[in-house]
This record gives structure tokens, C-alpha cells and sequence, in this order.
């Protein structure tokens, strides 16, 4: 199965390098999402994220923050609201646009690297969606590259430092272009040097992009905007210098 985009959304990528796609914005109206035992993750959640805007959205444990990532991807099912990616609607009719669409890197990436090899790791997405071997051989090379790791192509997860699995699972991720990226507690586990290696990576990245963090240090180095949640509401929301002055 290859790649079914429209018409109008080729040509918008017309001026861009064939690895950079072209981000897209994110508008969640009146997001409500309840667990199945009735526990309430997410009350009455209204947010406007432009195309391109780097965003980090932070708050304790239990504020919402994985829910709201889950809820964008179509995991979580909202009981009222709705979420748009672009000009796509996340419900079941279009889970795989969405998800073609948007990128989550979790906080584990032992989560996300299963294969024997990285290269095969970063390769999955593309092979899944029936990518020639040329065509998936060509992604994977650019993702790793973009990222600085071609080296570790080769590589067993096993084998990497904990930075190294990090980016690598980013690599699994931005190799489907996604138009947005989403990163949950990306810096967790890291020591001061890959952290900050780690930053500086996602500085480089195109895609509108949400970082989720309960570290107001790593909030400042990757966002423009910051989003409070608490509770499962937005409690605060604003440019990242004025929020944390709060």
C-alpha cells in the first residue's frame, strides 16, 4: 500500500526537500476522555497549536499529559470534543491518515526498539506501509542522517546508552515524515551530556512539536509556548518566558 496522499497536499510539499514535510496545525475543542473504570483523564480541553509551533506541555504525574498524546494518536477515545490534525478528524474513519500524520516517541524507548537491528527498528514503519525495499532503504538512510546516527544502523538496541536509544527512537518515528511530533518525558533517565545532545536534536526538528515534561528547565530549552495541565484541565497557557514567571 503506498502512500494515498491527496493531490492538494503534494503540491503544498511541492517546494519542500523530499525528507521535510510540511507541519500541521492541531486543534482540540472541548476534549473530554474518560478511562474505562471512570476514572476522568481529560476535562473540557480547548487548545489552537499552529503549524510549526513548538509547544511543551507540563505538569506533575496524573496531570493528563500521556491521555492527551494517547487521545491525539486515536488510542484514547474521547466521551465529548474533538481533535483535528490538519484538516483530518482523529475518530476511527481516519486512524491511519492520523497516524500517519503524527509521531509519538515514548518515554521508553525500549518501548519502541524491538528489532534486532536499528536499521530494521527505523525500517518497520516504512515496510508496514508497503514501501518498496528500495523506497524504505532510502527513508531509513535519510532519518538516520538527519539525526546523526548512521553509524548505529547496524547496532542491537541492546548495545546503546540510553541517549543513543532515544534518538534512535526518534529515527523510528520522523523516518514516516509525520507532520507532528509528539515527545512524552523525552529527557527521563538521561545524564546532563545526552540531555543535552537530546535538545539540541529536537531544536533541528520541523514538525510542529509537543513535548510533554514535568521539568520546567527542559520546558524553557524546547518551547516557544507553554500549556499547563493539572488535574486533566488546562490551567495555564502562554508564551514559555511568561508562564514560568507564573
Amino acid at each position: 500500500m503506498h502512500d494515498n496522499r491527496s493531490e492538494k497536499e503534494n503540491i503544498a510539499d511541492g517546494h519542500k526537500h523530499p525528507h521535510e514535510p510540511v507541519p500541521a496545525p492541531v486543534k482540540v475543542n472541548g476534549l473530554t476522555v474518560r478511562y474505562a473504570d471512570g476514572t476522568s483523564a481529560l476535562k473540557d480541553v480547548t487548545l489552537d497549536i499552529k503549524a510549526g509551533e513548538k509547544v511543551a506541555l507540563i505538569g506533575p504525574n496524573g496531570a493528563g499529559k500521556t491521555s492527551f498524546f494517547l487521545s491525539l494518536v486515536g488510542v484514547l477515545r474521547p466521551e465529548s470534543g474533538t481533535i483535528m490534525i490538519g484538516d483530518v478528524p482523529v475518530d476511527k474513519d481516519h486512524l491511519l491518515t492520523v497516524r500517519r500524520k503524527v509521531g509519538l516517541v515514548f518515554q521508553n524507548p525500549d518501548d519502541q526498539l524491538f528489532m534486532p537491528r536499528i536499521y530494521d527498528d527505523v525500517a518497520f514503519g516504512p515496510r508496514n506501509f508497503g514501501h518498496t525495499e528500495e523506497e524504505v532503504r532510502e527513508k531509513v538512510e535519510a532519518a538516520l542522517e538527519t539525526l546523526g546516527i548512521p553509524h548505529l544502523a547496524s547496532r542491537s538496541s541492546l548495545k546503546l546508552s540510553g541517549g543513543e536509544k532515544r534518538v534512535c527512537a526518534i529515527a523510528s518515528v520522523l523516518v514516516m515524515q509525520p507532520r507532528v511530533m509528539l515527545f512524552d518525558e523525552p529527557t527521563a533517565f538521561l545524564d546532563m551530556k545526552a540531555k543535552t545532545r537530546f535538545l539540541e536534536i529536537l531544536k533541528t526538528l520541523d514538525q510542529t512539536r509537543i513535548v510533554a515534561t514535568h521539568d520546567p528547565v527542559v520546558a524553557a530549552a524546547v518551547a516557544d509556548r507553554i500549556i499547563v495541565l493539572e488535574d486533566g484541565r488546562v490551567i495555564d497557557d502562554g508564551p514559555a518566558a511568561e508562564v514560568l514567571s507564573r
